[in-house]
This record gives C-alpha cells, structure tokens and sequence, in this order.
C-alpha cells in the first residue's frame, strides 16, 4: 500500500493531451473536401455544356461532317484552303452527303464541320480538365479517403464515352443511313446522363463532412428514397426513348396533341418487319412511346412529391416542390416542342430541361437520404 503523501510534496504538472472535438471527423474525411469538390463542379458544368453543344450538333444535322476519328491530331482543324477540301472529299463519300446534302458549297460543309470539331474538342477539354484535376489533388494527398476509386471511375466513364462517340458516328457513314443508328445516340446521350448525375451526386456528397452526412442518415426517410430511386430510374428511361426520338427525326412527323394524327394509337405504328425494329425506327411508335411515358413519369412524380409532403423536414418538403415544378414545366416543353415540329431553338431546350429535371430529382434523393439540420421552430 503506498504510503501517505506530504501536502508539500510536488506533483506532476505536465499537460495532459485533451481530446479535441471532431477529431474524429477530421481523421475520416482527410484531404481537401472543397476543392475537390469545387473541380467536380467545373466538370459538371462542362459536361451539361456538352450535352447541349451535342444536342445542337444533332439538330443542325453536323454529327457526321467528321469522317475520321483521330482522338489526338484531330483536334487541329484544317488550316488551308487545300486541307478544307480535302475533309469535304471525305464528306462526299458517305451516304448523307450522296444522298441528303449533295451539292453542298465548302461554306456550308465549314458550318457543320464547325459543330462537330467543337463537339469533340470539348470532350478533350473534359478530358484535360479531369485528367489535370485528378494528378493535382493526387500528388499532394488531397483526395479524401475512399475517393480515389470513385474519381477514376469519372474519368473512365469519360474515355468510354469518347469511344462510344465514335461508335456511333460510324454507323452513319455505311450503308445507306443518312443519320446515325438511333439506338447508338441513345447510348451516347444515355451514358452522358449517367456520367452527370454521378458528378451530381458526388457534388452533394462533398458540400458536407462525413458526421454530418452520418448524423443526418438517422433522420432521412429510406422509404421516400427508395421511391426518388424509381422516379429517378424512370425519368432517365424517358431520356433515352428521348434520344431515339432525336435520332429519327420522330419529333418533327405528328405535330398534333393530345392525339396523334387523329388517333389515340398511330396507325403506322408497327410499319417494319420484324416488329422490334419499330420501337427504335419507326417514328410512329418511338414518338408515342415518348409520351406515354412522358404522362407516366408526370404521375409518378406528382405521387412522390405528395408522398413527400409527410416529411418532417422542411428542406425535403423544398427540394421536391422544385421537382414537382419543373416536371410541369417540362411536360409544356415537350408538348410545344411537338406542336412547333420540333424547331431547334424549342428541342434543345427541351433537352436542357431532362439536365436540370434528373439533376433536381438526384438532389431530391439526397436531401430525403441526409436531411439537412433545421431547428427546432422551422
């Protein structure tokens, strides 16, 4: 047994380490959360202005005025009169120059040409800017743990887009197609949609730390999640059976609403043999199918956000008014589009419209997965 001490005696008066609040959050979410997160939003802004740079490129009739695909020397353009012609005589050999535009001047071969060149070399820049972003934070530590994996996966998903980009302009210059295979620009802009809503999502994901993303789960309401989840599943099937309707010109044919040359059912729905080619080719059925799903996602939609009215937080209440909003505006949008022949001005708005749609029900699923701290009196 120790014996009694002296109330003389000295005692040690080193500093004991204290425990520092929220060095716990500090250790699990390491590296440079804001700038990370601050590049991913440049490359988000890039890639929404891809999507409308290609939607023009595809209205304007461009997307095949490039012959070749040369992922390096290809982002020079011709530089002489000479060079010019000779990407022309490329041009005159596929079949929608033979069989669409034949006769068609240098100047008016530069206008497409121009679409198309700023289409890809827009995709090179997304490339640089990921790729430039990527060895920045990763030289000097700064990705966040557990990121690397989803960052490369960006930048993957950008390389297969490129390739895809290509294999679907081929399929226009054989045969005798004059645009490209529709169910090829589906997967393009289908793909598209996938790499931006990841971003999206990651966006999301990095404007809060890793407690208060944990602390906020216990609140969030799993089964509106899940619900957001199919309305999110549905609302990018229609993208894609939007993309086909691009891809046949299918807009532009039954200009009439809420009936379809006359009938509920266009008569010319199944013209082709075998049947399944007309869910990609006839413009009939695709445009019907268009908006058949069009009025199921609106329903959908409108359920959800009545579902989300018995959400305890206000900020969840919000973030799907605002889809609830835009879901209406964009069912105007669609309709005009059609009874306008799909003018290119209306399309692509239009098409920025599904962009800002997915992007507002992604952040709709967050915000009903973390639900955001609010006080007590709100």
């Amino acid at each position: 047994m120790a014996g009694k001490r002296s109330i003389f005696e000295e005692v040690d008066t080193a500093e004991k380490p204290i425990a520092q609040p929220g060095a716990i959050d500090r250790a699990a979410s390491r590296g440079n959360r804001r700038g990370v997160r601050a590049w991913l939003m440049v490359l988000f802004a890039l890639v929404v202005v891809m999507i409308v740079v290609g939607g023009l490129t595809r209205l304007t009739d461009s997307g095949l005025s490039i012959t070749e695909w040369k992922p390096v020397t290809g982002a020079l353009p011709p530089m002489s009169e000479a060079a010019w012609e000779v990407e022309l005589e490329k041009y005159r050999t596929i079949p929608e120059y033979q069989l669409q535009n034949k006769g068609m001047s240098l100047s008016e071969f530069k206008t497409i040409y121009w679409w198309e060149w700023g289409h890809r070399q827009l995709g090179r820049v997304i490339g640089l800017v990921w790729a430039v972003g990527f060895l920045w934070f990763l030289m000097r530590k700064q990705i966040p743990t557990g990121w690397t994996g989803r960052l490369i996966a960006v930048g993957a998903l950008g390389g297969l887009q490129g390739a895809i980009g290509w294999w679907m302009v081929s399929s226009g210059l054989t045969g005798e197609m004059l645009d490209v295979a529709s169910y090829r620009l589906a997967t393009h802009l289908g793909l598209a949609f996938v790499i931006l809503g990841l971003i999206a999502w990651y966006v999301f994901t990095l404007g809060r730390t890793e407690a208060e993303l944990l602390q906020a789960r216990r609140l969030g309401s799993p089964k509106l999640a899940t619900l957001t989840g199919w309305l999110i599943a549905v609302a990018y099937l229609q993208v894609v059976v939007g993309a086909l309707v691009a891809g046949i010109d299918a807009g532009r044919t039954y200009t009439d609403w809420p009936l379809m040359a006359g009938d509920f059912f266009p008569t010319l729905a199944f013209e082709y043999s075998p049947a399944w080619r007309n869910f990609f080719e006839s413009e009939a059925l695709v445009q019907f199918n268009h908006r058949m799903l069009g009025y199921a996602l609106f329903l959908f939609g409108m359920f959800v956000w009545w579902r989300a009215r018995g959400a305890a937080s206000r900020a969840v209440k919000q973030a799907f008014d605002w889809v609830a909003v835009m879901m209406f505006g964009q069912m105007v949008l669609g309709i005009g589009t059609v009874l306008y022949a799909a003018p290119w001005h209306l399309a692509i708005v239009h098409q920025l419209g599904a962009v800002v749609l997915v992007c507002l029900i992604l952040r709709a699923r967050f915000t009903s997965i973390y639900p955001p701290v609010q006080s007590v009196r709100n």
